[in-house]
């Protein structure tokens, strides 16, 4: 059975960094995209980073677009959030997630729902 698993979250003061890690388990052969989303409390799910997992191709919001960066490493099957120059606003629980084969319409790489497969989710609290 496929599954994700988040670590590396935690509290940081504004301006630092932190490396989330997602470790995937089971038949992932058929997950084409894998991503990473935020939720902060009282407020939607958000996408911020995208990864196709065959050709290393990224997106990101611009929320985050220049402090963040998304990363794999098949020989581990883990995905990654390298978040630096972290804001308050950064402040959320972050899940990572996976999706098997392609987005059927451009520019939903950021939509909760196009993707099936979802960690438990790791805390990042950001301090001002």
């Amino acid at each position: 059975q496929e599954q994700l698993v988040e670590s590396g979250g935690g509290s940081v003061q504004a301006g630092g960094s932190l490396r989330l890690s997602c470790a995937a388990s089971g038949y992932t052969g058929s997950w084409y995209f894998m991503g990473w989303f935020r939720q902060a409390p009282g407020k939607e799910r958000e996408g911020i980073a995208t990864l196709y997992t065959l050709g290393n191709v990224t997106y990101y919001a611009d929320s985050v677009k220049g402090r963040f960066t998304i990363s794999q490493d098949n020989a581990k099957d883990t995905l990654y959030l390298q978040m630096n120059s972290l804001k308050p606003e950064d402040t959320g629980m972050y899940r990572c997630a996976a999706r098997t084969g392609y987005f059927p319409r451009p520019g939903e790489w950021f939509d909760p729902a196009a993707f099936g497969y979802w960690g438990q989710g790791t805390q990042v609290t950001v301090s001002s």
